[in-house]
């Protein structure tokens, strides 16, 4: 497993843990918990699914400098609590400064959420 150059205070608890990290792919897993339910039935909030799939394609593209610019996403199924989420991402394309990843997540082998997302590797930190 190649060594993580970004995004390394990202919290586990809700963004998840680096389980596999290659040149252009990364595996994330994110255990759900209760900080993220948003109802009595135990439903989790899509923004902490975008936040795993966001993570993973930082860690994918896997530089110091690396910023989300967009995406498009879509979300498949809904996620419950005490489910584990596991996100795949694989580099499409870089051009330059912009690199193009493909993420998919799913939960108990079910697919729950798929998206592309354009990421920029900067000089400079970005609040620099």
């Amino acid at each position: 497993m190649l060594p993580q150059n970004t995004h390394k205070l990202a919290d586990k608890k809700y963004l998840g843990e680096i389980i596999d990290l290659k040149e252009g792919f990364s595996k994330v897993s994110l255990n759900t918990n209760k900080d993220m339910v948003v109802d009595d039935e135990g439903l989790i909030h899509g923004g902490f699914t975008f936040g795993l799939a966001d993570y993973a394609a930082m860690v994918c593209v896997n530089h110091p400098f690396v910023v989300l610019g967009g995406a498009e996403v879509r979300f498949w199924a809904p996620v419950k609590l005490g489910q584990k989420v596991v996100a795949k991402a694989f580099l499409i394309k870089s051009e330059g400064k912009k690199n193009i990843v493909e993420v998919e997540a799913e939960a108990d082998g079910k697919k729950i959420f798929s998206g592309t997302f354009n990421c920029y590797v900067l000089e400079k930190h970005v609040l620099s």
